[in-house]
Parts: C-alpha cells; sequence; structure tokens
C-alpha cells in the first residue's frame, strides 16, 4: 500500500472520530462507513446504521480529546481520553481497517484514566496532541 493511501487512511479514521465525538454529525457514517461496518465494541451492534443512534446517547457533558494516531497501511489506531463515556474517564486506542476509501471494520481498548501522580511510574496515560 502507498503512503499516499496510508495518509488517507489516516485522515478517513481522524474524520470518523472527530465526526462522531466531536462535532456528533450524525450525517457522517453514512458517508464515510460501508453498510455491513463489522464492529467489536462488545456494546454496539454491527452495521454502520448503529452509529448515529451511539453518538445521539452521548450525554450533554461528554468529551473527546485524540492524541496519537498511527497509520499502517489499512489499519489506523488512534490513542484518546473520552470523558463522559463511563463513570470515570477512559484512555482508549480505536483501531480501524479502512478498505477503499471506507471504514470496514473497528476495535477498541479501552482502560479507566489513572491520574499520573497514583501511578508508580509518575507518567500520564495520555498526553493531548501526542
Amino acid at each position: 500500500m502507498s503512503e499516499a493511501n496510508t495518509a488517507a487512511n489516516k485522515a478517513l479514521a481522524i474524520e470518523a472520530i472527530t465526526g462522531a465525538f466531536i462535532r456528533r454529525d450524525v450525517t457522517m457514517p453514512e458517508k464515510i462507513f460501508v453498510a455491513d461496518y463489522k464492529q467489536h465494541n462488545p456494546t454496539i451492534p454491527n452495521g454502520s446504521a448503529s452509529i448515529p443512534d451511539v453518538i445521539r446517547a452521548l450525554p450533554d457533558d461528554f468529551k473527546y480529546e485524540m492524541g496519537m494516531v498511527v497509520a499502517e497501511g489499512e489499519y489506523v489506531m488512534i490513542h484518546g481520553r473520552y470523558t463522559g463515556w463511563a463513570p470515570k474517564p477512559v484512555v482508549a486506542v480505536d483501531i480501524f481497517r479502512i478498505v477503499d476509501g471506507k471504514l470496514v471494520e473497528h476495535w477498541d481498548v479501552m482502560q479507566e484514566e489513572v491520574p499520573a501522580e497514583k501511578t508508580v511510574s509518575g507518567n500520564p496515560m495520555f498526553t493531548p496532541g501526542a
């Protein structure tokens, strides 16, 4: 896969995250997800038609912050912080698979955030804009 395709895939995954969690655009999924989008988050159904309901269900005080983004071919990983998704902030890595300019699959790994001063290392779990 070319560097241009990898860059385009990275931009598409960023658009998915910012469209859903920052702009809360319920029309975005029909534009950039395939209809039979495969979801691996255990709380969200398969299919792009389920994504607008996820967006609509976000609480008013929900906030998403993006950190580092890593892309390799058809895979893009975004490290971010979700506040308001769960009782305490969670840090997550969202992994997207993109084929022919459309999101086809998603995984995520989420962990409750521990403040840096309460970690053994003293390091934060998340750095915005990293």
